[in-house]
């Protein structure tokens, strides 16, 4: 018997192999039915020969979307009852298990996509205990603190995959998490320290009693069951009242007025607090941390005020209740007063509690599951007749529109529309349809402001302009596309060189254009005597970037000297071997190679200098290169020194 599953284990997996290839379940189908006579358990079998297949997949190659096309195909055998239903998400639940945790962020992509197959009768019932079990695995390896985004995702597909009366999702009996402790330390401070307001430098000085209230409270967010008891409600009391008259005492007007504050700061997330008595006196400034300390009070008030089914029956005091209406409403009052945006985060908050309020009900009447309301005509046990006129067939109505040389779009003010005019192509190309300005309605302006030397770059992007300016140039300008794939670096500059070319072709004077056509002013410098083209190096007409301190004869020198040996300065520039491959498969001549290298190396490293260049080149024992480069250093140094003489001589 032994041999015979051996047998079969191994002609399915053979089978598999030719599925995925063909990405079809007809050579499993064929397999299964072949097998049929004999007395084997053939699903089995087969959902064995799956978990085996899979085991060499993995072995063989890591390649998350080789296993995601393996599942799916899992998927497919299933419908088809070649495999149980549970065999997909059992397969899953192996992967997890060999993958990293960057490869379960991928494959999790996965599982999210599946979700509504997932819900599907066929994999419930049998697949939602693997599921679970999958996801809690994967909570317990991640790091609650480094990894709260997918710990969220997670939380985030449990949700959707379970129905809200799944009863494993539900804190139905109201525990608190009591393991949740806070510690803070009574090494640091002193008892005796009064609270101290330093007029110069604008700090407050915490002292160690105002440090201890502080963080006692949350002993009391953690377990607001305490409150019932008189002496813990005393000190509970003594305490909040001392943090909110602290908060109210320390408004933060300051960032209101503060145009250096960043509201993206604000957004910041930390699974807990430091509680070091030297940081309280700043994070009573932060934002976030008093919205949190705030909400956390409004959260313990409607826990005690509300009714909990599994709650300790205890019936609040009326000085209690008072407390905790006057407490509330400071409380209000100072969400509202923390800015920025503290009015709108305030109404957030009453919203979300009052919802609260409606789940808390939903819970005290033992999470009954949720239901469509079916309309009346439905409910009803007899069939409503109704009097309705017949529906006329589509292909009627197509073909009487036809012959009338209309459209008929399936929808009255669709058809109205695209029958106003009988080519629609054609009117949309009519002349009153352009509402495209000219260059030199649109630049009139700017073109003033250049021929009176009075135009400021700054001003080419305010309110948009200079985003309309470009689509401008792209639909009505020829000299928008003259350039290679290499970006510009500044779109003022940008603009400011367009402007000048309309304004000389419209005057057809020309004006710091060379005789190509290019720019040479301000963002680029171009060499006079440029080398004659050697049959292999193709010369630009521009230097781009940061290159641009060298001319076209510097750059074509240095490029020539370092042709064969460019490999070894890629790595030792930090270019990954993938980044040196995309350069060899996109430039196929060694001359455009190494011209690749240095324009993207000038471009995006910081210390991409020539005197860096310099020394890295004789580190290698690069000699020609480098004499090349001290050449240009040396010309440049001795144009720099002609042109501030002739500066003074002017």
């Amino acid at each position: 018997m032994a041999a015979t599953l051996d047998s079969i284990r191994v002609e399915v997996k053979v089978e598999i192999k030719k599925a995925l290839k063909a990405k079809s379940t007809e050579p499993l189908e064929r397999k299964y039915k072949s097998f049929q006579h004999t007395d084997q358990d053939v699903t089995a079998c087969f959902d064995q020969a799956f978990r085996d297949f899979q085991l060499e997949l993995i072995s063989a190659e890591m390649n998350v979307g080789v296993i995601e096309e393996f599942i799916t195909l899992s998927i497919e055998a299933c419908r088809k009852d070649i495999l149980t239903s549970s065999t997909p998400v059992t397969l899953l639940s192996d992967i997890f298990d060999l993958l990293t945790l960057d490869d379960c962020k991928k494959m999790f992509c996965y599982v999210e996509h599946h979700v509504h197959i997932w819900k599907e009768d066929l994999f419930f019932s049998s697949c939602k205990n693997i599921l679970l079990r999958l996801c809690n695995d994967l909570l317990r390896r991640l790091s609650k603190s480094n990894s709260t985004i997918f710990c969220g995702r997670i939380l985030l597909f449990l949700a959707k995959f379970f129905p809200f009366s799944e009863r494993s999702g539900l804190n139905v009996v109201s525990e608190f998490n009591l393991e949740n402790i806070t510690e803070y330390g009574s090494e640091c401070g002193d008892a005796d320290d009064e609270n101290d307001v330093d007029a110069q430098e604008g700090k407050i000085f915490i002292d160690y009693s105002l440090y201890c209230k502080f963080w006692s409270l949350q002993d009391f967010f953690r377990n607001p069951n305490q409150c019932y008891d008189k002496v813990q409600w005393k000190v509970f009391c003594a305490h909040a009242a001392s943090i909110v008259s602290t908060f109210e005492g320390l408004k933060l007007e300051h960032l209101d007025k503060s145009s250096s504050y960043d509201k993206e700061s604000i957004n910041n997330y930390f699974s807990k607090y430091l509680t070091n008595q030297k940081l309280l006196d700043l994070q009573l400034y932060d934002v976030n941390f008093r919205r949190f300390v705030l909400v956390q009070f409004l959260i313990l008030f409607q826990y005690l005020t509300t009714t909990v089914r599994f709650k300790t029956a205890y019936e609040l005091l009326p000085e209690q209740k008072f407390f905790i209406q006057s407490t509330s409403e400071k409380v209000h009052s100072l969400l509202k007063e923390t800015p920025p945006d503290g009015e709108e985060f305030e109404y957030i908050v009453t919203k979300i509690m009052s919802r609260e309020e409606h789940w808390n009900a939903w819970k005290n009447d033992g999470c009954p599951e949720f239901r469509k309301a079916l309309p009346q005509a439905m409910s009803c046990t007899e069939p409503v007749a109704t009097a309705r006129p017949p529906r006329r067939l589509l292909g009627d109505i197509l073909k009487e529109a036809r012959s009338k040389g209309m459209y008929h779009m399936g929808n009255t003010e669709l058809t109205k529309l695209w029958n106003l005019n009988p080519d629609n192509l054609e009117a949309c190309k009519a002349k009153e349809r352009d509402f495209l300005p000219s260059l030199d309605e649109f630049f009139a302006d700017a073109i003033e402001e250049v021929s009176n030397d009075r135009l400021k770059r700054e001003d080419l992007l305010k309110d948009g302009y200079g985003w309309r300016a470009l689509r401008l140039l792209a639909r009505r300008s020829t000299h928008f596309f003259i350039y290679n794939n290499l970006p510009i670096r500044e779109l003022s500059a940008f603009l400011e060189m367009m402007i000048r070319r309309i304004a000389s072709a419209k005057s057809t004077t020309p004006s710091n254009v060379g005789e190509d056509g290019e720019e040479v002013e301000d963002l680029f410098r171009q060499s006079e005597d440029p080398p004659e083209n050697d049959g292999e190096f193709q010369v630009p007409n521009i230097i781009p970037f940061r290159v641009s301190v060298l001319t076209v004869t510097q750059f074509h020198n240095i490029c020539r000297a370092l042709r064969d040996d460019w490999l070894i300065l890629a790595k030792k520039l930090d270019y990954r071997p993938d980044e040196i491959d995309f350069i060899i498969s996109h430039n196929p001549e060694p001359s455009q190679q190494i011209r690749n290298l240095l324009n993207v190396w000038f471009e995006e490293d910081d210390d991409s200098t020539l005197e860096n260049f310099l020394y890295i080149l004789e580190g290698l024992e690069l000699t020609d290169a480098a004499e090349e480069v001290k050449l240009a250093i040396e010309q440049n140094k001795n144009l720099t020194t002609d042109t501030s003489n002739s500066n003074e001589n002017d």
